[in-house]
């Protein structure tokens, strides 16, 4: 997210910065420094960067924004998960509050051993992978 902040506000700065070479063409123009097919090009230029900048900038304020709503419901179900820390195990309370969908797989013999995936939907935050779960117990 910070990446984006900070993209956002070089977008943000270059598109302020833009109006001063589009006057200064324009006095230039206007003075005859400048003549009208150089101005054209200059201008549209100007005008074209300046589109694909804002542009940018509504796809960086959502993505931003995307982001923060993730950060929220990760910090939200962080502090519910918080209240069941050194449980021994899962009664229907906690899975209500923390899980929002169990979906288990059709089961799988082609290896020569019963198999069954199952995968888990966080109330917020949605699936985390098992593999990543797993990881992070290790590590």
């Amino acid at each position: 997210m910070r990446s984006s902040c900070k993209q956002l506000e070089r977008n943000e700065r270059r598109i302020a910065e833009l109006k001063r070479p589009f006057i200064k063409i324009y006095e230039d123009n206007a003075t005859g420094n400048l003549n009208d097919e150089r101005y054209e090009m200059m201008s549209q230029n100007y005008e074209a960067e300046q589109k694909q900048l804002e542009a940018e900038v509504v796809a960086l304020r959502q993505e931003i924004e995307v982001q923060e709503r993730q950060n929220e419901n990760i910090e939200r179900f962080i502090r519910k998960a918080d209240k069941h820390v050194g449980i021994e195990g899962i009664d229907p309370a906690m899975l209500r509050e923390l899980i929002q969908a169990i979906y288990v797989e059709a089961p799988d013999k082609s290896s020569g051993k019963h198999r069954q995936k199952i995968h888990i939907e966080y109330d917020g935050i949605g699936f985390i992978p098992l593999e990543e779960l797993a990881k992070k117990e290790t590590a």
